[in-house]
């Protein structure tokens, strides 16, 4: 459980539409912007980009003024530290494995989708500003009731702030959402800080 490593992704931060229901973030951020209007019900009704543009609209809230802070600093830079968070939000977002949820009513079948898990986990960067998460996965059978599962998530942390403080709050929130929402046995919360970025608000 530590605050950065040297682990390489598994998986390049890719914007595949397949994981968004046939739609892109470059449509969804259109799409929010617009004011969610004329409402478009292939994109309403879909869970995969419900969640992404959740995570979209946490995005906006800080994306402007940070982009300004990076073009003042590095005039040549690219988009860097948000692609890596758009990446992620695409990959997230797609359904993933079932996890299932133990009840107590004879012949039920109860379950969350993990692309549904990891929208909570993404959501718990609201209890932590300027914090962005960037990416989240589970290492972990979530499908067998019981198992161990570690919880990996990738963050971009605001320049000036102490970040093991803003690491531990962050982990502390999502173990206390998963414990509260679902039934994985979640025994760490390993946060990769992959960016330190202008805060610019």
């Amino acid at each position: 459980m530590t605050s950065g490593d040297d682990r390489p992704d598994p998986r390049p931060l890719e914007l595949d539409p397949e994981h968004l229901d046939g739609h892109t973030i470059d449509e969804l951020t259109d799409y929010l912007e617009a004011g969610r209007v004329p409402a478009d019900p292939s994109i309403d009704g879909s869970p995969a980009c419900r969640l992404a543009l959740d995570a979209l609209e946490r995005l906006h809230g800080l994306t402007p003024d940070l982009i300004a802070a990076d073009t003042a600093a590095e005039p040549e830079a690219d988009d860097g530290w948000v692609r890596r968070v758009l990446g992620g939000i695409a990959l997230d977002a797609h359904a993933g494995r079932r996890i299932p949820v133990p009840t107590s009513v004879p012949h039920a079948d109860l379950g969350i989708t993990e692309g549904a898990v990891r929208g909570l986990v993404r959501a718990a960067e609201n209890a932590v500003p300027g914090l962005v998460v960037g990416r989240c996965r589970f290492d972990g059978d979530v499908t067998r009731p019981g198992a161990p599962v570690t919880v990996l998530v990738d963050v971009s942390v605001p320049y000036g702030r102490p970040i093991p403080p803003l690491v531990e709050q962050l982990r502390g929130e999502i173990a206390g959402r998963l414990a509260l929402h679902t039934e994985l046995n979640v025994t760490a919360v390993d946060i990769t800080v992959r960016d330190v970025r202008p805060y610019g608000s």
